[in-house]
């Protein structure tokens, strides 16, 4: 497995984790339910970003590219800001505004490394089905 395979299933293999993490808190924590109260959203929007969170989890870590998993890294990249203008806006920690910032930076490499991923595998697949011209 060469480096970039590495560093693309360590960054998505961390991203998924948290997010996972995350959506199961979103379910399971009073704690949680009250940042939500906190931060100035309906009850039910936690839900539904827990069931968001998973569904891209799992289409995130799914063995297909294309315009599909552009959207789950869309979506997480709007999340991941949104989360960090919540944070903000209410006034809260700093630490409580970067990590979802931080998590965006993972999340961003990952989508670098995937592109450059497809980059390498298209360019060969398309050799093995016309033929090598040399």
């Amino acid at each position: 497995m060469n480096k970039l395979k590495i560093t693309y299933w360590i960054t998505t293999g961390i991203f998924s984790a948290m997010m996972l993490f995350s959506a199961t808190m979103y379910f399971t924590s009073p704690d949680m339910a009250q940042t939500f109260e906190h931060l100035g959203f309906p009850d039910y929007f936690r839900i539904e970003l827990g069931i968001a969170k998973i569904i891209g989890v799992l289409l995130l870590l799914a063995p297909f590219t294309g315009r599909l998993k552009e959207w789950v890294y869309a979506g997480f990249t709007i999340n991941m800001i949104s989360g960090g203008i919540a944070h903000a806006a209410a006034g809260d920690p700093i630490s409580a505004i970067l990590t979802p910032l931080i998590f965006l930076g993972v999340l961003v490499v990952s989508y670098v490394t995937l592109q450059k991923l497809d980059d390498e595998i298209e360019p060969a697949f398309v050799t093995q089905l016309i033929g090598s011209t040399s």
